[in-house]
């Protein structure tokens, strides 16, 4: 294992590393999925400190979990162009402290979650962290199903904010998840073919690295994103959302696909990376316009 020299940095600009090691970008679609799970399952009107409480409570875990991936990663890190600018192969943070961080935030943010919504919320947030660092992470260099494999704690971020709501989970909850399942495949198949050499150094077994045509990794795209518009209609069908939510869900799910097919068809890093933009956008407005259609309901 690489040793680096620990270099002096003031106290603002440290605090601000520690920021980066929870990943904001991706802690923010966590946020995102929280707050639907939680907002939709409330009954009459939302208990508020409820959902902040929830929200922060599952923030903390994220941002832990996302911090230890840095940690265990950090090798891996340092021989992608993607991540080599990160505080641990810079040397600008210790290992040992990337690791305390880490771990002081998902066990508080677990108890957070505990006390102040239920115990439920907080098994959930905490598996999930666990789950994510003890399979996902270390399945990444042995085998393409890693994707897969963390598509299931990936997908569990609404199901914590419906628990934390209810104190239980019902089949609403988990259509919301199924979404989060589907979704991720897209999204994480289009960085993967835009950073498929970088994976390849670092051995990480992505599809896109066992795959150079592309062939399996957009096939693979183009089912899973036609599966997500049919699953993405059930919260109308179940009664969880109405009609402005099914007319909607039709209209984003059919041009998402079309992202998709575009994609597809010359397969370059430039219409992947729109693909990747075309994913982040889809679930904030699939998710806004459930949470739309409930208030205009």
């Amino acid at each position: 294992m690489s040793t680096v020299r620990i270099l002096p940095i003031p106290v603002v600009s440290r605090a601000w590393l520690y920021v980066e090691l929870t990943k904001p970008d991706v802690t923010f679609l966590v946020v995102i999925s929280t707050f639907a799970g939680y907002y939709l399952a409330s009954r009459g009107s939302m208990d508020l400190w409820g959902m902040l409480h929830a929200v922060l409570g599952t923030t903390l875990v994220a941002g832990g979990t996302a911090a230890l991936n840095h940690y265990f990663e950090r090798d891996s890190d340092s021989q992608m162009r993607r991540t080599a600018q990160r505080p641990l192969p810079l040397g600008l943070l210790r290992p040992a402290e990337a690791f305390v961080f880490g771990t002081g935030l998902i066990l508080g943010g677990s108890l957070y979650v505990a006390f102040l919504t239920n115990w439920l919320a907080a098994f959930l947030a905490f598996a999930t962290g666990v789950s994510y660092l003890g399979a996902y992470t270390p399945l990444k260099k042995r085998t393409t199903l890693a994707t897969l494999v963390g598509a299931f704690p990936g997908a569990v971020p609404p199901l914590i904010g419906w628990a934390a709501a209810r104190g239980s989970l019902s089949v609403e909850a988990w259509i919301l998840y199924a979404i989060l399942f589907l979704w991720q495949f897209p999204h994480f198949h289009a960085i993967a073919w835009m950073y498929r050499e970088d994976y390849a150094r670092a051995g990480i077994l992505m599809l896109p690295v066992v795959d150079p045509q592309g062939t399996a990794t957009f096939r693979q795209i183009l089912w899973l994103t036609g599966a997500l518009l049919p699953v993405s209609l059930l919260p109308a069908v179940v009664g969880l959302a109405g009609v402005r939510y099914f007319f909607g869900a039709v209209v984003l799910g059919l041009a998402f696909m079309q992202v998709a097919v575009w994609a597809s068809r010359e397969k370059t890093n430039a219409r992947a990376k729109w693909l990747m933009h075309a994913s982040v956008a889809y679930l904030p407005l699939l998710f806004g316009l459930m949470l739309f259609d409930k208030v205009a309901r």
